[in-house]
């Protein structure tokens, strides 16, 4: 339950939410995910992406359904708990925080791998505690942020896509998907390219801090995904007709390399602005999201309650953002971005697979559980089809929190 005195305050209406999910699917993810999808799958990415897609509708219908039902900070954690148990609920905010505060990390490493590529730990470091501040400041302030990133990169991307395209050096033939990895390699390329679209559900972890939610929610997450499903779609034939899966494959930077590979070396900078100011945007909706979530699981004493406080004047969960700003300042400085990227994956699909069983609670109709059941065998399928290490890990990870979990019902019980 809310405590008295520790809600947030009503500020956001579609086009701002819109733009917050926007900054948090159009980001780093597009620069860096198309690589290992074509190694995984080849020119089979493509079907990939269409995969992924499938998956990231259903997860973001099952999302907005609940969402209009419970309007409060926590998105699936909130949804699981309400609808499955306490149990449900706390695995999917234990995955969410802990796969999301990965991702933190792991773009926070790529603003440091673009800026400046032999001091990236420590640019990392000083982006998140940046916009750890922006957050603090007040949720409306991250929101007109968010839309001056969304525009720059949406710019970048548009000039990727015009410059290959237009290109002598551009062939359809590059794009046959049937030159793929197989139906597994399809399926990793997908769990990676997801990796890039699961920032709808940011929009849902602000149910508490959006006007009238029963409507906004429902019209701003499907709105945002259409949008970035096209941007990717886009940049994605783009950069394979050009490349090839093979050059793309192996490309460090795909979408500087597609320019200078189309004969326009002079852009290549800027797609490196774009890149840096891309992971920009997600990072900042990803430490608003998971400080969100923090919150919800704090109020319920699965996280320190000290973390449950809301800022007087800015109206945030100032404790809690601090929290997260740490400990993603913390990995950001040691870890690898290729194994926080992996991990963050397997951890998002196991909180929209939550998301999905609790949708399909909703209603006893067949027409009512076509969409929950697509999505729940979507993300089990996906989780297990990304590379073993990555499963391996992040089934350990949720693994401890199950632990914990118990052992803390177990303390309550005495």
């Amino acid at each position: 339950m809310t405590r008295s005195g520790a809600e947030l305050r009503r500020t956001l209406g579609v086009g701002d939410a819109v733009v917050i999910g926007l900054g948090s699917m159009v980001g780093a993810g597009i620069f860096a995910a198309l690589a290992p999808a074509a190694r995984a799958a080849g020119s089979g990415l493509l079907l990939g992406l269409a995969v992924a897609a499938v998956v990231a509708y259903c997860n973001a219908t099952s999302s907005a359904r609940l969402a209009a039902l419970y309007p409060a900070s926590g998105g699936t954690y909130v949804y699981g708990r309400e609808r499955l148990g306490e149990f449900w609920g706390y695995l999917a905010g234990w995955s969410f925080v802990v796969g999301k505060t990965a991702s933190c990390a792991a773009m926070a490493l790529t603003v440091g791998a673009y800026v400046w590529p032999d001091q990236a730990h420590a640019v990392a470091v000083a982006a998140v505690v940046a916009l750890t501040a922006v957050n603090y400041s007040g949720v409306q302030k991250s929101a007109w942020l968010t839309r001056v990133i969304v525009a720059v990169v949406l710019a970048v991307l548009a000039s990727v896509v015009v410059v290959c395209l237009g290109s002598g050096a551009s062939d359809a033939a590059r794009l046959d998907v049937g030159a793929s990895g197989g139906v597994g390699g399809v399926l990793q390329a997908a769990g990676l390219l997801f990796f890039a679209f699961a920032g709808y559900a940011r929009i849902a972890t602000l149910g508490e801090e959006v006007r009238d939610p029963a409507r906004t929610i429902p019209r701003a997450i499907p709105l945002a995904l259409g949008i970035t499903l096209v941007v990717y779609a886009a940049v994605a034939l783009a950069v394979l007709s050009v490349l090839g899966a093979g050059g793309l494959g192996h490309a460090v930077a795909p979408l500087a390399d597609a320019v200078r590979a189309a004969g326009v070396p002079g852009l290549v900078p800027v797609v490196r602005v774009g890149a840096a100011v891309a992971a920009l945007g997600s990072l900042l909706a990803l430490i608003l999201g998971v400080s969100r979530t923090a919150l919800a699981m704090a109020r319920d004493r699965h996280l320190p309650g000290a973390l449950a406080v809301v800022h007087p004047r800015f109206q945030v969960p100032h404790r809690a953002e601090l929290a997260v700003g740490a400990v993603v300042a913390a990995l950001a400085a040691t870890v690898d971005v290729r194994g926080a990227i992996g991990f963050s994956s397997f951890g998002v699909l196991a909180y929209y697979a939550v998301a999905n069983a609790s949708a399909w609670t909703l209603g006893s109709a067949p027409a009512d559980r076509v969409v929950p059941a697509a999505g729940l065998l979507g993300c089990v399928v996906l989780a297990f089809a990304l590379p073993a290490v990555s499963v391996i890990v992040g089934a350990g990870v949720l693994a401890v929190g199950v632990v914990a979990c118990g052992v803390r019902r177990g303390l309550a019980g005495r």
